[in-house]
């Protein structure tokens, strides 16, 4: 590091700070900048990682690069300093060293502008290099991805070495080239329009693990560096005038030894170009994220006789459960069956590897407060889970609130530790955190190239469309007899395109493709694959009632979700056992709230015994909770006067202890409103003179325990020890971030005369072994998605 100066040091983190790459070809990035003179200040995006319009935004002033503090930036400054960037403005800015934290001086701070001035100098601040601030204060900017016509980019001072943006790993092995992850390769750098490579000369199993991690996977594991070699050799040997019939192996060798020569050349790919090195002396902790936080150096002008001792850096990699394949993976599932459940998962996220964190204490799952949450323990997170490293620390709940307790506060690994537990961590009083300082990751996963699978055709927008799929070299649609929203989750994830908003069934006003034949059908999703070709279907025979592409599969896909939860606790303090008079239950009767043998009562006299209680349905999730049909279509109910916008809202089933369902009710869903809502959050929706129907995200809906069918009928119902369970939102209707916390439990008792509701909580909040203890029994009901 000393030869390359703290300039060239700092350069570097801006030019190596871009897009990720994975697998084994190069994926298209924005045109880098060109080159221009020298302004009196000169500005550029650094950081990681990040997109080339975003970055923390980085001020040469007097010979030195500088930060600028993020206290009192407003979107002003941000639309100053994006069009001196060459942008025409800005939609966005960040704080606290979203994307990483600088390094030398704060040049600004406390900087305020009008939002028209021409230059970050015409905008007030507290002077040059006066700030109180830390790098951990870092300003960054999201800019329009639109340029300034004409404008002439001085956003990355170009030197020899800049443009080294993209890694990847080049399967060399043939067989490996069409096997999906790339778990082995050769390391290279994109360098201008091409790929050049890393000398290995002082490489180690720490530079390995960094670049790994990048490609989505936990570890590293030794290469055979003899094969390789070989490689390198072929490699020379053809680039010499080599002479008519001269072979690598010559006959004096052992005949072993050159069908062995003989069969790994047949194995290697054919190298049309000498190697182009152009990194040496790379030096990582093994903590890093990205190999632009090591230590390296660049070879300079004419490389062609760099790394003579050394080889192409080499690294193969382990990947974990979900991307493993063959015998490997079977043999990981085995032994993770054959260990202790998990202390740690992800919740709320729309692609593997991202979302809420919650980690497993004391039996209860629950969240983690983002006090000084950084990419180091967040790392340490994603590798546990079999993931690579960390592409984002997320804090301020980005991945929807959690429920229940907060089990830490700040954490702080350094990045070498097996698991977050064994990290430095604070426990947490109330008064600390709340749910909405939840910490959250998005993890490096390995390239698998499913989205090249699939496409949506005739939407308005990307996010919407009529699925196509590839089988074999054909594009065709898919049947939609049982296409629910399961099965759009899972096309909506494969595309990477968040979350599926609706499941269409009719696609005939998205017919402008030429593709008409139709070339899957019987598609049944769990919800949790990450491509539609993992799901059970009919194979090669066609099964559907319509193979007409008006009746083509589609979905309507959102980057962000609702996620309902029922507030546990209200259940148990309310529920009560009422008898109630027919006379008094004849509109309940008629919407079906009642158990079948009603039917049969001497109505109107005698009486029903309901269990009675409050539901209180909280959106913990990133948008607004509307239910599936529009206004158009709700249904007027006269006997109750309202309309119904969804007829089965939830469930309330009574279970015996060995899972038999003894009593049911069900609420349709006759007013979605907000009732009350957290601090700062407006009411958007209400009931009355037809309104518009939803609960707001940080809003609730409160169905009273005194109004019709918010019960369950257990006249028929003997004494003993039951489950009472709550689902929400039970048919998938509606689409969330998450459906594993749509059930509610309670233990209840019940003597013939009263009740005893106690140990309420959501279906995924206790662990394996509690979860069994409550049940006492195998195959409970939870809703969860399996």
């Amino acid at each position: 590091m000393g030869r390359c100066g703290t300039r060239a040091w700092q350069e570097l983190l801006v030019l190596l700070g871009g897009l990720w790459m994975w697998g084994s070809g190069a994926q298209p990035t924005p045109p880098g900048p060109t080159r221009s003179s020298v302004p009196p200040l000169k500005f550029r995006l650094a950081g990681y990682p990040r997109k080339h319009n975003e970055g923390r935004i980085e001020v040469f002033y007097n010979e030195e690069w500088g930060t600028i503090c993020d206290d009192d930036f407003t979107l002003a400054n941000a639309q100053v300093l994006c069009r001196q960037l060459g942008f025409v403005g800005a939609t966005g800015w960040a704080h606290s060293a979203k994307y990483g934290k600088g390094v030398g001086r704060i040049w600004l701070d406390n900087v305020n502008c009008a939002g028209n001035e021409k230059s970050i100098r015409d905008c007030k601040h507290r002077g040059w290099g006066n700030s109180d601030c830390s790098h951990e204060e870092d300003a960054g900017v999201i800019c329009k991805d639109e340029r300034i016509p004409g404008f002439k980019d001085s956003n990355v001072i170009e030197t020899e070495q800049s443009h080294v943006e993209e890694v990847r790993l080049r399967a060399v092995v043939s067989g490996a080239r069409r096997r999906l992850p790339v778990t082995e390769g050769i390391v290279e750098v994109r360098y201008k329009d091409g790929w050049a490579q890393i000398c290995d000369e002082g490489w180690d199993s720490k530079n390995s693990r960094v670049i790994c991690g990048m490609m989505g996977f936990p570890a590293e594991k030794k290469v055979n560096r003899n094969f390789y070699k070989r490689l390198k050799r072929a490699a020379r040997m053809r680039g010499r005038s080599a002479k008519p019939g001269r072979r690598l192996a010559s006959k004096s060798q052992p005949k072993q030894k050159r069908r062995e020569d003989v069969g790994s050349r047949k194995r290697l790919f054919a190298e049309r170009q000498q190697l182009n090195y152009r990194l040496h002396s790379v030096s990582c902790t093994g903590t890093e994220v990205h190999i632009s936080m090591c230590t390296f150096q660049f070879y300079r002008g004419n490389s062609s006789a760099a790394c003579s001792t050394g080889m192409p850096a080499v690294v193969s990699c382990l990947p974990g459960p979900l991307f493993a394949t063959g015998g490997a993976q079977k043999k990981k599932q085995r032994q993770q069956q054959q260990q202790s459940q998990p202390r740690i998962r992800l919740k709320g996220g729309a692609k593997a590897g991202e979302g809420r964190v919650e980690v497993l204490k004391n039996n209860e799952w629950g969240t983690i407060c983002d006090d000084r949450w950084n990419l180091l323990s967040a790392s340490v997170v994603c590798r546990e889970l079999g993931f690579g490293s960390a592409k984002e620390a997320l804090t301020g709940a980005r991945m929807g609130q959690g429920t229940g307790p907060i089990h830490l506060n700040e954490v702080q690994c350094l990045g070498t530790e097996k698991s977050l537990w064994s990290c430095p961590f604070k426990n947490i009083t109330q008064e600390d955190c709340k749910h909405t300082e939840d910490a959250a990751v998005r993890c490096n996963i390995p390239y698998m190239g499913y989205e090249n699978l699939i496409r949506l055709a005739g939407g308005r927008t990307e996010f919407e469309g009529r699925v196509e799929v590839k089988r074999g070299s054909k594009w065709g649609t898919v049947c939609s007899d049982g296409w629910t929203t399961k099965e759009a989750m899972v096309v909506c994830r494969q595309l990477g395109l968040g979350y599926s908003l609706h499941a269409v069934t009719e696609t005939w006003y998205w017919d402008d493709s030429n593709v008409t034949e139709m070339v899957l059908s019987g598609v049944k999703c769990a919800g949790h694959e990450l491509s539609l070709s993992h799901c059970q279907h009919h194979g090669s025979s066609l099964n559907c009632r319509n193979t007409g592409t008006r009746f083509a599969a589609g979905v309507i896909c959102s980057e962000t979700a609702s996620d309902l939860l029922l507030h546990a606790p209200l259940v148990q303090e309310t529920a009560y056992i009422e008898d109630r008079p027919l006379h008094m239950l004849y509109c309940a009767a008629e919407e079906n709230c009642l158990s079948s043998s009603a039917r049969h009562a001497n109505w109107p006299y005698g009486h029903r015994r309901l269990l009675r209680f409050s539901s209180q349905i909280h959106n913990n999730g990133r948008a607004d909770f509307r239910p599936k049909a529009g206004r158009h279509s709700w249904v007027w109910h006269e006997c109750h006067r309202h309309y119904h916008s969804m007829d089965i809202f939830t469930h309330y089933d009574i279970l015996t202890p060995n899972g038999t369902k003894v009593a049911e009710g069900h609420k349709a869903s006759f007013c979605l409103e907000d009732t009350e809502c957290e601090e700062d959050v407006a009411k958007r929706y209400e009931c009355a003179n037809f309104g518009e129907q939803g609960i707001t995200v940080g809003c609730w809906d409160l169905y009273r325990h005194d109004i019709d069918c918010q019960w369950i009928d257990i006249t028929d119902v003997k004494p003993g020890n039951y489950i009472l369970q709550v689902v929400i939102n039970p048919n998938f209707e509606v689409a969330e971030s998450d459906f594993t916390n749509n059930a509610m439990k309670c233990n209840c008792k019940y003597d013939g005369h009263r009740i005893w509701v106690h140990s309420c909580h959501i279906g995924d909040a206790l662990s394996e072994e509690a979860s069994k203890r409550f049940e006492q029994y195998p195959g409970q009901l939870n809703n969860q998605i399996s």
